[in-house]
């Protein structure tokens, strides 16, 4: 019998059985010159969440699915190391990895019980990965254990604001009409077309005061934006709406010494 929670079995399950789906946008932004961020793809210029030089930094990505955000920081100097639920995106990761010459340690397991000392990295991120798929009030805490003072963390999913104007159970596009409470939003299970996962989210006043709870000070806030309208639907919503509502969130984080 398994000790790990329920939605992190899911969350497994669901990830090994939609791995295929993501190999091919996995091998695209492992070719990537630069960084780009979220479904939007806004450049990493426009949000500098990656230091320029990280020669010798130790690094963690929180959830690294295909892996290739643990390349874009080894390419730039860093040690990685990179944590996911889901065997079969690790493969995908092991073998890009290896056609591209990078060197990442890449680990099955929670990312909510990271395999590692106090104090040991000096910078984590996750662009979705840990950061909508665990308990924010279990990996945020254990993100600051295994930070040295002073390391950073950052972190990009969806903004609370989808949370409540996206059905859970239906594939549809966001939209403008307030489907959920807002207030005590915290797990989202999820049941579409036969698969099943489990999101987290929090009010924005919720995470500033785990934030503060736990030992973080809140270096930016992005709240990203469709950089054109049109119709185009990209995974959950238009580019009209993301244009006009924030579809994603990005925190940016620093342990204080």
């Amino acid at each position: 019998m398994s000790d790990l929670p329920d939605y992190v079995l899911k969350n497994r399950a669901h990830w090994d059985a939609q791995a295929d789906q993501w190999v091919a946008m996995g091998e695209r932004a492992w070719l990537a010159d630069e960084p780009s961020w979220g479904i939007w793809s806004i450049p990493e210029t426009d949000l500098q969440l990656l230091p320029d030089d990280m020669t010798g930094m130790r690094t963690i990505e929180l959830g690294c699915g295909t892996g290739y955000v643990s390349a874009w920081m080894a390419r730039r100097g860093a040690s990685v190391v990179g944590i996911d639920n889901s065997e079969r995106q690790l493969a995908t990761a092991r073998r890009l990895a290896e056609e591209h010459g990078v060197e990442l340690h890449l680990i099955h397991g929670n990312a909510e019980q990271v395999p590692f000392p106090d104090g040991h990295f000096d910078f984590a991120i996750s662009e979705y990965g840990v950061a909508i798929w665990a308990d924010p009030y279990k990996w945020i805490p254990e993100a600051h254990r295994v930070l040295a003072p002073g390391g950073g963390l950052v972190f990009l999913g969806n903004h609370p604001l989808v949370m409540i104007t996206q059905r859970h159970d239906s594939a549809d596009p966001v939209g403008t009409e307030l489907l959920y409470p807002y207030f005590g939003m915290h797990r989202i299970d999820w049941y579409e077309d036969g698969d099943e996962g489990t999101e987290f989210n929090l009010t924005i006043s919720d995470w500033v005061r785990l934030f503060n709870a736990v030992g973080f000070e809140i270096v930016a806030y992005h709240e990203l934006q469709s950089p054109t309208t049109g119709d185009e639907v990209r995974f959950y919503a238009s580019m009209d709406w993301a244009h006009t509502y924030p579809t994603e969130q990005v925190w940016v984080l620093r342990k204080r010494s």
